[in-house]
């Protein structure tokens, strides 16, 4: 991916794209007064894309979201936390549409085109009372300035530390096209189609055909390959919306600035999946695995997701803990075929393995290496072309102190 072909917009954020505007409020359904009720409005219909999560015990509002974008198109997209309307029911799924149906009419906009999300604890009915009241409030805190995107990603958090959102600009055509992306995530991750909640703006012109292609494809590369704690929550879901304010030609894989663009577009995607990796609840650092030389991608992603997603490696990241022992044997468990003699990890710039046997290595150095709030593991098979990225973060005693008490 070439950086050449985009640049980051400083403060970039959900409503930096043509036609878009935010807000957030605090409507009675988290404890303490933090936001817990956002949307996302486009001024035009916009194409649309989602992924959601593969759990089969699906959130109510994913169904209802299914159904809004099943003609390609949204308006806004509601989103609530505090509570996952998960395992809830005729009740719950009843609560999803009327959540819908209220945003459309304090919008102005049909309810077909609202998709809804949420998260938060699973199995408890949501305090409708709360969001209908704080639904009808919400027009009144909506706009386009960066406030009005700062509300909207603290009504999105739950045990997030930090908001997370990237703006970036690519050229189309000659003309400055704008792709922004906001995410919340930091337990129960375990991607496995999309991820926690995400949302994406753009003022591209795109089909929404091309861009569920698009946000497929991205999504296997960047949030697919992410992994906290080895769970795969029932309420994951990835919404974007095109805007096509852009004014260009219509983007297809064969236009000149297709790959500009997809590599803006992967680069949200990537930013907001490493942001959600490194705020892992309880994490101290962001972990890396690199996987080089592996049958095919598909492998490399396989090994590389193994690796990231193991407690003993996670823990031993804790530790700073230089076990490259914990590292091969989540290769060799990885179910992909390698050449056992011809392994090489290393750990930053630090070889503690070649061609699958030790070499000495300056302990202490590795030591203050692992240490660090980044830490990059580099696993070389040797053979085949395959290659993959994963990001994931240490298990700490904090983890299990948060999820111990996470209902109370």
């Amino acid at each position: 991916m070439s950086e050449s072909w985009f640049e980051q917009i400083p403060n970039g954020t959900i409503v930096t794209p043509q036609g878009f505007q935010a807000g957030g409020l605090h409507c009675g359904l988290k404890k303490t007064e933090c936001n817990d009720l956002g949307v996302i409005v486009c001024e035009v219909p916009a194409a649309a894309a989602a992924v959601y999560t593969t759990n089969l015990f699906q959130a109510a509002p994913l169904q209802v979201t299914r159904q809004s974008l099943s003609n390609g198109t949204l308006r806004a997209v509601v989103v609530n936390s505090g509570n996952a309307n998960a395992c809830t029911g005729q009740q719950g799924e009843q609560d999803a549409y009327t959540m819908r149906a209220e945003t459309a009419r304090q919008l102005g906009i049909a309810e077909e085109d609202v998709a809804v999300a949420s998260t938060g604890v699973i199995g408890e009915l949501l305090k409708m009372d709360c969001v209908t009241s704080g639904i009808t409030r919400l027009p009144a805190a909506i706009g386009g300035e960066p406030e009005h995107a700062e509300q909207f990603c603290q009504a999105i958090l739950t045990t997030d530390l930090v908001k997370k959102e990237i703006g970036v600009a690519v050229q189309v055509n000659g003309r400055q096209v704008h792709i922004a992306g906001a995410a919340k995530g930091s337990g129960m991750i375990h991607p496995n189609m999309a991820t926690m909640l995400a949302f994406m703006t753009t003022d591209a012109v795109i089909s929404a055909e091309n861009l569920q292609q698009l946000l497929r494809t991205t999504t296997d590369q960047t949030f697919n390959m992410i992994t906290v704690d080895g769970d795969t929550s029932t309420n994951d879901m990835l919404v974007a919306m095109a805007s096509g304010l852009a004014g260009h030609e219509e983007l297809t894989p064969e236009h000149p600035d297709w790959e500009a663009f997809a590599a803006g577009f992967r680069q949200v995607c990537e930013y907001l999946a490493k942001s959600i990796a490194k705020d892992g609840e309880g994490a101290t650092k962001l972990v890396e695995v690199i996987v080089n030389g592996a049958l095919n991608d598909l492998s490399a992603r396989a090994i590389a997701k193994t690796v990231i997603g193991s407690s003993l490696v996670k823990s031993a990241m804790f530790g700073a803990d230089a076990n490259w022992g914990r590292v091969i044997a989540a290769v060799g468990r990885a179910g992909e075929p390698l050449n056992v003699n011809t392994v090489d990890i290393r750990l930053g710039d630090i070889v503690v393995l070649t061609d699958s046997r030790p070499v000495p290595f300056d302990e202490e150095k590795a030591l203050q290496y692992l240490q660090g709030d980044t830490v990059q593991i580099v696993v070389d098979l040797h053979y085949g072309e395959g290659q993959a990225l994963a990001w994931g973060c240490d298990l700490t005693y904090d983890y299990v102190r948060i999820n111990a008490a996470y209902r109370t």
